[in-house]
């Protein structure tokens, strides 16, 4: 009824409701009395006048206000000094670092231990990285990794030799700064002693000999419940014959061991975690195999050790700081 009587004397004909005023985004620390435009102030509060330059201002009330714009536009040091309570940033506390930082800091990188540099494609076709086998004794899954065939020997593609060489070698290398236990293996009897001389070298472990059944599945019955099983195994090849692969191989997958293996053309790559598709009988190929693992275990683990006296001599020096803070940098009190 009192919509029909307003459009039957005109009253009310073109008014309209007034729009609300569009609220302002609140800064951190919720809310604020100022929530509207143009200093409307809200219920009990007295009105504020609007900013000059039609930006968001803030209350002068607010005292942390101030350390809030050093913030916005000072550097971290001089602001960290404006807020209070807040620690001082030295160097020697900035440069003290808790142990852990030595084992995640190669996580950071992609190529801590620079391994690329090891080595090149020309020195893998160089060592007849690249040679396979014959065309007959193809194994299926090889087939990603064959460039083609010449004189019905197939060819591996050395692109993805090289990729997976540098996968290969960084998870070695980082098994070795982790004080892992890395253990060789190869059932060739002409590079037996080789495979034993250079494990020797590197401070590591090698298995040449016929694999015995259960060496690893059986672990703690054979030598106790306090064994401690190899934490990586690199195969120079993962075959016992020309037909058979190695037991290791399958026993390795069964314990979650990774493993790093040479793979030919007649190896199956599956059971393998880092593959390098390549030539496992060139008396030239291997050799360059043992002199990279060797190199990279060594280089690995002579960065371990440049790690902790970096971090335990920046460690002495913030004790010391810490002890005597009137003490200029790089002197010693008596």
């Amino acid at each position: 009824m009192a919509a029909a009587r307003l459009l039957r004397t005109g009253k009310g004909r073109g008014r309209r409701r007034p729009a609300r005023e569009p609220l302002l985004p609140t800064w951190a620390g919720g809310g604020g009395p100022w929530s509207r435009r143009e200093g409307q102030a809200g219920p009990g509060l007295p009105a504020r006048p609007p900013a000059a330059s039609g930006r968001l201002s803030f209350p002068a009330e607010r005292p942390w206000l101030t350390g809030f714009r050093a913030l916005a536009s000072a550097s971290f040091s001089s602001a960290a000094a404006l807020i209070p309570g807040a620690p001082l940033a030295s160097p020697l506390a900035a440069a003290a670092r808790p142990e852990k930082d030595v084992e995640e800091e190669p996580l950071r990188h992609a190529d801590f231990f620079r391994l690329q540099e090891l080595f090149s494609r020309r020195e893998l076709l160089d060592a007849r990285v690249h040679l396979g086998h014959k065309k007959g004794g193809r194994h299926r899954f090889m087939e990603p990794y064959i460039f083609g065939c010449r004189l019905d020997q197939d060819i591996i593609d050395l692109d993805q030799t090289v990729a997976h060489l540098q996968l290969a070698l960084n998870f070695t290398a980082h098994v070795a700064y982790r004080r892992g236990i890395i253990l060789f293996v190869s059932r060739q009897r002409q590079f037996a002693h080789q495979v034993e001389t250079i494990a020797q070298e590197c401070g590591e472990y090698a298995h040449t000999r016929y694999w015995q059944g259960g060496l690893l599945t059986n672990a703690e019955v054979q030598y106790g419940q306090r064994v401690r099983l190899p934490d990586l195994i690199v195969f120079i090849n993962t075959l016992n014959n020309v037909f058979e692969p190695h037991v290791a191989v399958r026993d390795a997958a069964k314990m979650n061991i990774p493993t790093v293996g040479v793979v030919d053309t007649n190896c199956n790559p599956c059971l393998i975690t880092y593959p390098i598709p390549g030539n496992d009988d060139s008396p030239a190929a291997v050799e360059l195999y043992l002199k990279l693992f060797k190199r990279t275990i060594i280089r690995a683990k002579d960065k371990r050790r440049q790690m902790e006296a970096f971090y335990g001599l920046q460690t002495s020096l913030a004790s010391n700081s810490s002890a005597h803070p009137e003490a200029p940098l790089g002197t010693t009190s008596v």
